[in-house]
């Protein structure tokens, strides 16, 4: 294994570049070494682990890192599958620095033994994203009509939508190509506004790269199986199809990925119309999923996704097989809830409908779900009017007398409006510089009422983040990530102050596999085998440990997580809390004493609880102890 990452650095205002080589001991991987770049350079990383093009599954995770528009700190997102191609550069990372003239295409091929070709074109990106099949799929066709023929094998790349300009959110998409052909099976950098990133601070709407570079990859099975033998008494492959079952279909819940074991199994736990949800009582959370998932929305995905058995992979080998499909629509669970139930929408037609309308625009979709749930809670609420969002009608948004098929569809069709009135600018919809600054400015003028139904996580001055779809304190936590699994996001009731140390804990584990490039979706032996390999194959395992510790301290130095702004995100933790004790009949002294404090004073207990969870965090993730 080559003892140095190699980093092609690209100026986009200039087209200069060079190579630049960092050994491996000083930096692991994309997050190490995006975290010094990015620091010094304010650069786009882009970059595969060091086990990318190897035999482990899972692998091969492009991961972007820099500092998010939409977050305001430090962030990683990745892609499934994208660095496999990759690989082919010969190269570890690129990182983008400059800004090109006019929106471009980033070109970037190597033939074995000679330089990486590097070219930025410009390109009429406006005119594109208007024709053909629009937004992020048009550009798609475009740069591989274009520059495909240029490949001697099939190229990866990567573009951004007019949500890259519209908004501080815009996510970045691939779809692996086989057989000359683009696919159906969209991958994202979604998380962070990635794609906002490099187009609006880079100029660079697109990226093909591709090559023939063969590098020296570890791909011994026999070697792998005696390992993984010794730790788990079971062969590579075979552990991994264990440690996958989630993904590929769970045979407990009769269903599979994301979507399906998720949504089989959430029962009153479940969250919809925009959170309104948390203040129901049990019993009506309960029929809700009963007839309008079980019964319609997780019924559908099961006869036309698990039963067809359309599922594919993200362009590497895989057995979890997790991209489960309906024709061109990939469902994943959180997209699918908040452009789903939180939206007020539990049909998949009407499902299918926005989320497919969000991705040709090039949003991230958790984070776009849950801003247009908010808006359609104020229009439904008639805390703003329709011309002032720029829509023609108002949403059903209550559950009592829902018609499933027929008000999904409605509120499906409202909901595309606002993505439009988003990226034109209609009405007073501006996001350009973020939802949580055009919440606040809409506030000031139409009440705090406005603000109070947003449900974010709040960063520093502007910067916010849609949490991950678990109602639990955990997604509302002050961590330095959010948006990404960087947290304990258990059911579980966890006293605050130690919440905050199984949150860094949780970041710990995660930049594990993160630094290395490998889906989490393997980590059922991922986090505890990778140190293993690494020992194995470059006998550094305290070494990377101590390095993946120093990157989470070094990260959470930048913490500005900043408490709970709207009402909604402190109810959100109090409504769970007084679940546990009343539906799930936790007893814990510690549970009961802080339900008291929230009855007494909520605006106190909440400071307090968030507080302590922010205590936990910091006393674990220290450099020096």
């Amino acid at each position: 294994m080559d003892q140095t990452q190699k980093v092609l650095l690209v100026d986009a205002s200039s087209s200069f570049y060079r190579m630049k080589k960092y050994k491996v001991g000083d930096f692991f991987g994309p997050v190490d070494l995006g975290l010094h770049l990015s620091g010094r350079l304010n650069s786009l990383n882009i970059g595969s682990g060091l086990l990318a093009g190897s035999i482990f599954p899972g692998s091969n995770r492009l991961v972007f890192s820099g500092f998010s528009p939409c977050w305001g700190g430090f962030y990683i997102s990745s892609m499934g599958g994208a660095a496999l191609i990759f690989e082919n550069l010969g190269i570890n990372m690129l990182s983008i620095i400059g800004k090109a003239h006019m929106p471009s295409v980033l070109y970037l091929n190597r033939v074995h033994g000679e330089e990486v070709e590097v070219e930025i074109i410009p390109v009429d990106v406006q005119a594109i994203w208007s024709s053909g099949r629009k937004g992020i799929y048009s550009l798609m066709d475009h740069v591989y009509e274009r520059y495909g023929s240029r490949y001697s094998t099939e190229p990866r790349i990567l573009v951004t939508g007019p949500a890259a300009l519209a908004s501080d959110f815009g996510g970045i998409c691939s779809v692996p190509i086989r057989n000359g052909q683009l696919t159906f099976v969209d991958t994202w950098a979604g998380r962070g506004g990635f794609g906002t990133k490099m187009l609006r601070d880079h100029g660079i709407a697109a990226i093909i790269y591709g090559g023939t570079v063969v590098t020296d990859d570890f791909r011994d099975r026999t070697v792998a199986d005696s390992w993984f033998q010794q730790k788990y008494q079971q062969k590579l492959a075979a552990k991994d199809i264990d440690a996958t079952t989630k993904y590929r279909y769970d045979p407990q819940f009769n269903t599979g990925g994301t979507f399906g074991v998720n949504f089989a199994q959430l029962s009153g736990r479940m969250m919809s119309f925009n959170y309104k949800s948390i203040y129901w009582d049990e019993a009506k959370r309960v029929k809700l999923h009963e007839e309008f998932i079980l019964n319609h929305y997780l019924k559908q995905f099961n006869e036309e996704t698990i039963q067809a058995k359309q599922q594919k992979n993200c362009g590497e080998p895989c057995a979890a097989v997790c991209k489960k499909m309906n024709n061109e629509f990939k469902k994943d669970y959180e997209p699918y809830q908040t452009m789903g139930p939180l939206c007020g929408i539990f049909d998949q037609r009407a499902a299918e409908m926005l989320n497919h309308h969000a991705d040709m625009l090039g949003f991230d979709a958790i984070s776009v779900g849950g801003v247009l749930s908010w808006m359609m809670e104020c229009l439904s609420e008639k805390l703003v009017n329709k011309e002032d969002f720029g829509v023609s009608e108002l949403p059903v948004f209550n559950p009592d007398q829902f018609r499933v098929v027929d008000d999904s569809m409605h509120n499906a069709k409202i909901g595309t409006e606002l993505l439009d009135s988003i990226i034109g600018k209609r009405g007073l919809v501006n996001l350009t510089e973020g939802a949580r600054k055009f919440a606040r400015r809409l506030a000031r003028t139409h009440g705090m009422q406005v603000l109070d139904g947003f449900v974010y996580n709040a960063y520093a001055r502007n910067g916010w983040m849609v949490p991950n779809q678990y109602w639990t304190p955990g997604a509302l936590s002050p961590m330095a990530i959010m948006g990404k699994y960087y947290m304990n996001y258990s059911n579980d009731f966890i006293p605050p102050r130690d919440l905050g140390r199984k949150n860094a804990d949780r970041m710990i584990k995660e930049l594990v596999i993160d630094n290395l490039g490998i889906c989490r979706f393997h980590r059922g032996w991922a986090e505890e085998m990778i140190p293993e390999i690494i020992e194995s194959l470059i006998g550094q395992k305290d070494e990377y440990l101590d390095n993946v510790r120093a990157t989470a301290a070094r990260i959470n130095a930048r913490n500005s997580s900043v408490f709970w702004e709207s009402r909604r995100s402190i109810d959100y933790v109090f409504t769970f809390l007084k679940r546990k004790k009343e539906v799930e009949g936790d007893q814990n002294p510690e549970l009961i004493n802080w339900i008291k404090r929230f009855e007494d004073d909520i605006k106190s207990a909440a400071l307090d609880f968030w507080y302590e969870i922010h205590k936990g965090v910091h006393e674990s993730l220290r450099e020096f102890r």
